[in-house]
């Protein structure tokens, strides 16, 4: 399978704080360009990875442009992790922002795709690095509950086999080194995303089922309380994120907030010529960089 060129990179390793337990091991693949003073921490969606290809070409437009960039696995997507994550979780971003190899960057902005975009959001709701200066976000949901029932449906039957492939892929490695919830056979085994954050999800952190998970986990409720500009980018025709869910907390903006939507445009796949009018940079990569380069200067 072709792979689009990505410029070099080198191991990045970190803790995560877990409030149940001892720190928790995550990595990533960390790209340093320019002056060194402006990072990325980029984060992948459901299912995804550091070597996900929208990242590859996210940090192949982020490091001609100047910026470095941390491709930043959630707990237990490298496939080496000893746990795994879920959509409402921001320790791993925490603890990314708070490595010592990190401290020398002066500029912090966050760009998350997918449910990655979700925990962006959340994370910008939290105290925490003052380095921070804006995030953008790609097709994310902000109604857990919403995009369940959606990845559920009928329709987006592929995108669900592709979701629930690759996460009990993390659920089996995770239970070779730990305790797990449920057995990775009865795991492997789970065809809806509402029984795998019910069975898997749920007990491992605490929730009482997959509906406490959502209500308790769901950013929508707390838009108005992100702390830095925001960008989100959103399609009108996603299969796996409704846009009426987004509709619904998006419009009127909240303060702080750009909203762009693209239609035709499904689950981050954008045509190459999308222009959200923020300069000359092409296609969607180009154009979350130019709005970067407004508001983190």
């Amino acid at each position: 399978m072709w792979a689009p060129p990505v410029p070099p990179s080198e191991d990045w390793r970190g803790f995560s704080e877990d409030p149940a337990g001892s720190p928790v091991p995550v990595s990533g693949r960390l790209t340093l360009a320019g002056e060194r003073e402006r990072l990325i921490v980029a984060v992948h969606g459901l299912g995804g990875c550091a070597d996900s290809r929208y990242l590859w070409e996210f940090t192949t437009a982020a490091t001609a442009a100047g910026w470095s960039v941390l491709r930043l696995n959630l707990r237990g997507a490298d496939r080496e992790g000893e746990d795994f994550y879920h959509g409402g979780q921001t320790e791993d971003l925490h603890g990314a922002s708070a490595s010592p190899v990190l401290a020398g960057f002066e500029h912090l902005a966050v760009v998350g795709f997918s449910l990655g975009g979700h925990a962006v959001l959340r994370y910008a709701t939290e105290a925490g690095d003052e380095r921070l200066r804006a995030i953008a976000t790609v097709c994310p949901p902000v109604d857990l509950a919403a995009g369940q029932r959606t990845i559920d449906g009928p329709s987006a039957r592929i995108y669900r086999r592709y979701v629930l492939g690759h996460i009990k892929e993390i659920y089996r490695e995770v239970a070779l080194r730990r305790e797990v919830p449920i057995p990775a056979s009865e795991a492997d085994a789970i065809e809806r995303l509402w029984d795998w954050d019910e069975k898997v999800v749920a007990p491992r952190y605490g929730f009482a089922g997959a509906e406490d998970y959502y209500a308790r986990c769901s950013v929508g409720p707390h838009l108005g309380e992100v702390r830095v500009p925001a960008l989100v980018v959103a399609s009108e025709d996603d299969p796996m994120v409704p846009a009426a869910s987004l509709h619904q907390r998006l419009d009127p903006e909240p303060a702080g907030f750009e909203v762009h939507w693209v239609p035709r445009s499904g689950h981050l796949s954008f045509s190459r010529g999308v222009d959200l009018g923020h300069g000359p940079g092409v296609g969607l990569n180009g154009q979350l960089l130019g709005w970067l380069d407004t508001v983190v200067r």
